[in-house]
C-alpha cells in the first residue's frame, strides 16, 4: 500500500515548510529538521529548495510505506488508515510506532481502539502540545474516513 494525497497533505500541513533548517521544536535541540519535517542528515545551517523539500518528503513517504507494509502484513487496512498511520509514523518514528497500542489494535482489527490509540500520541518534550492534539485528533480522522 501507498500513503494517499489525504495522508501526505495531512503530513505537509502539520510538518510546515521550512527551507533552513530548525532545532527540534519541543526540545529545541536534536534533531534537527528541514522541508516537510525531514531529519535525515540535517544539521544547522542546511538551506534547500522547495523542490528538494518535495523530493526529501517523497523518499521518506516510501520509507514509512515500505516499513508500515511489513508491519501490517495480510491485515485488511484501507488507504486512509494506512495513511494515517503513515503520519503518524513519520512524526513519532517506527520504532515506537511498532510497539504502539495503535499498532497492536489495528492489528487485532479493532478498528475504534485503533482511532482512538492516535489521540495517546500528544506528547512533545514530555508535555502535551496543542499541535500534537490537532494533528492527532486529523490522523485519527483520517483513519476513520473509510472502511477496510
Amino acid at each position: 500500500m501507498q500513503c494517499n494525497a489525504k495522508g501526505k497533505a495531512l503530513i505537509k500541513r502539520f510538518e510546515g515548510l521550512r527551507l533552513e533548517a530548525y532545532p527540534d521544536p519541543a526540545t529545541g535541540a536534536q534533531p534537527w529538521t528541514i522541508g516537510y519535517g525531514h531529519t535525515g542528515n540535517v544539521k544547522p545551517g542546511d538551506i534547500i529548495t522547495a523542490g528538494e523539500a518535495d523530493r526529501l518528503l517523497d523518499a521518506d513517504v516510501a520509507r514509512f510505506e515500505a516499513i508500515l507494509n511489513a508491519m501490517v502484513g495480510g491485515v485488511a487496512t484501507s488507504e486512509d488508515e494506512f495513511s494515517a498511520m503513515v503520519s503518524l509514523m513519520f512524526n513519532i518514528g517506527p520504532g515506537k510506532f511498532a510497539t504502539s497500542t495503535l499498532l497492536r489494535r489495528h492489528k487485532q482489527g479493532n478498528r475504534i481502539g485503533a482511532a482512538n490509540a492516535f489521540l495517546m500520541w500528544n506528547k512533545g518534550g514530555g508535555r502535551v502540545m496543542a499541535g500534537l492534539m490537532r494533528r492527532r485528533e486529523a490522523e485519527k480522522s483520517l483513519y476513520m474516513s473509510e472502511a477496510a
